[in-house]
């Protein structure tokens, strides 16, 4: 049985310590906050944990929430009418193509026209290169003309080995060519207002790489260009028993005579 200690009439434990004056010990005012049995004296636990900082849009002020989402807004509004555009000019013709044909071609030629011969029944087996010389004025007033340049070849250059080649180096030159080949009859005229078009486009494309010519620069002013094609095509493997001629064709474009918004952009 339990000793009891006269003052306090609590049993004292075992090993002769007094249990209650313990308890009262750990109960009583000046024991830390968290090592106090009574937990439903109200004394908080900790201090609430810090909220999480916001990020993204949610950290802007409203003013700049609003600009962002207006400028998010327009972005999504180009994207979708740009594709809506696209999608109509490849669409068979129906009733929104066909009201609103000069508004789509606008859009989309020539920068953004659409070439699906890769996966066409028969594509391409020819290789093109396209070819410009021009005729310069020297400072002492002299008309010299150049030799060809192969432009083609200029942008293979650049995309062999490179792992990243630009769209520039890959498309603008090619599409340029298609564009025009498309808009022109077999008397190398332009057919139609896009076939003006088309002339402009690869005009101010050669008169611009030309510009970059150190050696055409130094001889003086680009006056008059003229663009040629060479086609040769692709031999077959050896196994074929298809025979095909390997001879290059060339189609040669008349002189066209650089105008002078064409030279001021050739020069900036």
């Amino acid at each position: 049985m339990d000793a009891y200690d006269e003052d306090s009439k609590a049993p004292h434990g075992p090993d002769g310590s007094d249990g209650a004056r313990r308890a009262g010990a750990l109960d009583g005012p000046g024991a830390p906050p968290g090592d106090r049995g009574d937990t439903a004296a109200g004394d908080p636990a900790g201090p609430e944990p810090e909220a999480a900082p916001r990020a993204g849009l949610a950290a802007l002020s409203p003013r700049y929430r609003l600009v962002a989402g207006g400028a998010l807004a327009v972005v999504a509004a180009v994207a979708a009418v740009h594709l809506g555009m696209v999608f109509l000019s490849l669409a068979p013709a129906n009733t929104v193509s066909k009201r609103h044909g000069e508004a789509v071609q606008a859009w989309v030629y020539p920068e953004f026209e659409q070439n699906w011969k890769l996966f066409a029944p028969n594509p391409l087996q020819q290789n093109v290169a396209v070819q410009v010389r021009a005729q310069v004025r020297t400072e002492g007033g002299e008309l010299r003309t150049t030799g060809w340049t192969d432009l083609s070849a200029q942008d293979g250059a650049a995309i062999d080995g490179n792992l990243l080649p630009s769209h520039t180096q890959q498309n603008e030159l090619r599409r340029a060519w298609d564009f025009l080949g498309t808009t022109h009859g077999t008397d190398n005229r332009p057919v139609g207002v896009r076939g003006a078009l088309s002339e402009q486009y690869v005009r101010r494309i050669v008169v611009l790489r030309l510009r970059r010519d150190e050696e055409i620069g130094r001889a003086g002013s680009v006056e008059r260009v003229q663009v040629r094609s060479r086609t040769v095509n692709v031999p077959p493997p050896g196994w074929s028993r298809e025979k095909v001629s390997t001879t290059p064709v060339f189609r040669v474009l008349p002189w066209w005579t650089v105008t002078g918004d064409e030279t001021e952009a050739g020069a900036r």
